[in-house]
C-alpha cells in the first residue's frame, strides 16, 4: 500500500457542521495544506466549505493536484414522519459527491440534534424505519454510481457498541469504520475490524486519549470541550491499535481509503506553517510507516 490511499478530512483542520465550533480556516488555506503534505485527496467537509457547483469543486481541487474521496451526509432515518424529506436530501448529496467525483457517501444516522449532544435509544419500531430507511439509501446511492458507508459516530442513533453490532445484524449497507468513534462507544476496534470484514468500505483514522474519551462518552464533556482537552491525538500519541486496526484491515482485503481525521478546535487563525497542519504531517508520517 502507498500513501496514495492516504486522505486528509477538513475537521482535522477544526472545520466542521457543529455550530460555534471555533476559527472555521477557509477551503484554500486547508486546501493548500492538505496538497503540501502530499495527500492525494480530502473529503468535503461541511456544505459551505467547498462551491456549491459540483464542476466548480473538481476544478477547485484539481488546482491543488487534490481529489474529492467522498463527504459527510447527515440524516435522519429512524423517524418516518422525516423520511421523504431526509431521503431527498441524502439523494441530492449523492449526485453532488458523484458529479464532483467522490467515490463514497458518508451517511450518519443522526438524530436531529444540531451539537451531536444525547445520547439516543431507539425503540424496535424505530430500528425497523433505520433498516427500510437504509436500503432506500443504498438504491438511490447505487442509481447515482456512488457508495454508502454507515459512519457510527458519538452522538448518533450508532455510537454505542452493542448499537453498532446490531446495524451489523440488521443491514447489508458498508461500514465506515472510525477508530475514533469506536473507542468512544465502548468498541475494540481490532475486534470491530475483524467482525465487520469486507462491510469495510471506508476508513476514519484517530487515536485517542481513552481517559477523556470516557469523559466525553459519560456527557461529562462536550464533543466541542473533548476536542479542546485533547481527545483527539495524532496517530500513535494516543490509545488506541491503530496499527492493529490497519494490519486487520489490510489482511482482510480492504482497498480503499483511510481518512486521516483528528477533530480538532481551532481558536483564531494559524501562522503559516502553523496549526492543524504539524499534527495532520505527524499522523501522515506515523501511517504512512505502518504501510
Amino acid at each position: 500500500m502507498s500513501s496514495g490511499r492516504i486522505a486528509g478530512a477538513p475537521v482535522s483542520w477544526g472545520v466542521i457542521e457543529i455550530p460555534d465550533w471555533g476559527y472555521q480556516m477557509p477551503a484554500d488555506r486547508v486546501l493548500k495544506e492538505a496538497s503540501s503534505l502530499g495527500l492525494p485527496a480530502v473529503e468535503a467537509g461541511p456544505e459551505g466549505l467547498l462551491p456549491t457547483d459540483p464542476a466548480e469543486v473538481s476544478d477547485l481541487l484539481a488546482g491543488y493536484d487534490l481529489g474529492l474521496v467522498g463527504g459527510f451526509v447527515p440524516a435522519i432515518l429512524h423517524d418516518p414522519a422525516r423520511r421523504e424529506s431526509e431521503l431527498a436530501l441524502v439523494e441530492r448529496r449523492a449526485e453532488f459527491f458523484a458529479a464532483a467525483g467522490a467515490d463514497v457517501v458518508v451517511l450518519a444516522a443522526v438524530s436531529g440534534s444540531e451539537s451531536f449532544g444525547e445520547l439516543v435509544e431507539l425503540g424496535d419500531g424505530a430500528w425497523k424505519t433505520l433498516f427500510e430507511s437504509l436500503k432506500m439509501v443504498e438504491e438511490i446511492c447505487a442509481r447515482h454510481g456512488i457508495a454508502v458507508s454507515l459512519h457510527h459516530h458519538y452522538g448518533t442513533v450508532v455510537e454505542r457498541d452493542d448499537q453498532l453490532k446490531r446495524f451489523l445484524e440488521g443491514s447489508e449497507m458498508g461500514l465506515c469504520l472510525d477508530t475514533g468513534h469506536l473507542a468512544i462507544g465502548g468498541s475494540d476496534p481490532v475486534e470491530i475490524a475483524e467482525l465487520a470484514g469486507p462491510r469495510v468500505n471506508h476508513v476514519h483514522l484517530k487515536d485517542v486519549d481513552l481517559e477523556v474519551a470516557g469523559r466525553l462518552a459519560a456527557r461529562e464533556l462536550s464533543f466541542k470541550e473533548a476536542a479542546q482537552k485533547n481527545a483527539f491525538r495524532p496517530l500513535g500519541d494516543g490509545d488506541v491499535d491503530v496499527g492493529g486496526v490497519v494490519d486487520r484491515l489490510e489482511s482482510s482485503g480492504y482497498r480503499g481509503w483511510y481518512v486521516l481525521e483528528q477533530d480538532s478546535v481551532v481558536e483564531r487563525e494559524p501562522q503559516e506553517g502553523e496549526g492543524p497542519v504539524v499534527e495532520v504531517r505527524k499522523s501522515l508520517d506515523y501511517l504512512s510507516e505502518k504501510l
